[in-house]
């Protein structure tokens, strides 16, 4: 069964957000207080471990059914001459992941993450947004629900990445249209066009929001007019995710702009998520500004993939090895202050 049948189960979903468990986040900050450490002398890890708690609904978080999954899918914009590569890379990149030479499968690995990859309609690019919208209803519900489909209720983390040529300016239209500002506020190079392509990405988004300036500026219809289907998939499994009280960890600028939409009617989709990390791509910083997350990482990357997500996912693992590891001063018998 579909989790997401019809719009309206897409919007009930979004108005109908849980919350993560105070009294475990309560135990958790007593805990953390008996620590044998300064009081909050280990920075955010602290609040790691508590937003951990609070979403796993338990005092002393574990991650111990962590899932990295990759959506990935192709866009009918890159007839627009947006991108570096053409859309064939796409399939070779999944294969790729697939047979485990990718840089997504070595952190994953190295994360203990189990890494799933979902390929959405790779042959049928979506429509090409300068001139209609993306998908239909219909297509972009299969895509929400097939992110949603990703997310199993005992998972302890899950990581999103993506795959999908030509989604950067996908990406940039979804935050124009979401949170505002002209359209090179939001491009940046993405696989790594030069100046004049990101002049010419930049007026390929501006059409593209001309061409939908009188659509319903809906959480779904923004991503189905200017989004992609492995955009929406995150989309989907984010809102699933916060169903099931999973916590997230996000990746780049294309990651992130899937939960534009959504944040732009409920900021409090953001509650349930970690930023891996903030991008070298310009647009990035600027959205997670708007989301109100701080990334846990800077390390100048771009790649996708799911790949900051997951090297943050050890920085995650840090903060609740510290939590569920260290000695009480009682336990260590150590005086406390005062």
């Amino acid at each position: 069964m579909s989790a997401f049948p019809n719009i309206a189960a897409f919007d009930a979903a979004l108005m109908d957000l849980s919350r993560p468990d105070a009294n475990a986040i309560a135990a958790a900050q007593a805990r953390q207080s008996e620590l044998t450490k300064p009081a909050g002398s280990l920075g955010r890890l602290e609040a790691v471990a508590l937003f951990m708690a609070g979403w796993q609904g338990r005092e002393r978080p574990l991650i111990d059914a962590g899932r990295a999954v990759v959506f990935a899918g192709n866009h009918g914009v890159v007839g627009q001459g947006v991108s570096a590569y053409p859309a064939s890379v796409t399939q070779a990149m999944v294969a790729n992941f697939q047979s485990g030479g990718a840089a997504i499968n070595a952190l994953a690995g190295v994360a203990g993450l189990n890494l799933q990859v979902v390929a959405l309609d790779l042959d049928r690019p979506t429509a090409d947004f300068t001139q209609a919208p993306a998908m239909s209803e219909a297509e972009c519900l299969a895509a929400l629900s097939a992110g949603a489909a990703a997310v199993d209720p005992g998972l302890s983390l899950l990581v999103l990445g993506e795959m999908g040529i030509g989604n950067s300016t996908a990406a940039a239209a979804l935050c124009a249209r979401s949170f505002g500002g002209a359209a090179s506020d939001w491009v940046g190079p993405g696989t790594g066009v030069d100046g004049a392509g990101v002049a010419r990405k930049a007026a390929v988004v501006a059409q593209a929001l001309a061409f939908h300036a009188d659509a319903p500026l809906t959480p779904f219809e923004t991503l189905r007019r200017v989004g992609g289907r492995e955009i929406a998939a995150i989309a989907g499994a984010v809102l699933r995710a916060r169903q099931l009280r999973v916590p997230v960890l996000l990746d780049g600028f294309i990651c992130c702009s899937a939960i534009a939409p959504l944040a732009a009617v409920a900021p409090a989709i953001v509650d349930h998520c970690l930023a891996g990390h903030v991008s070298a791509e310009p647009g990035h910083r600027r959205l997670l500004d708007r989301l109100g997350l701080q990334p846990l990482l800077a390390l100048d990357m771009r790649l996708g993939e799911g790949s900051g997500a997951a090297l943050a996912a050890g920085i995650v693992r840090a903060a609740l090895a510290a939590h569920d590891g260290m000695a009480t001063f009682a336990q260590a018998q150590v005086a406390t202050a005062g």
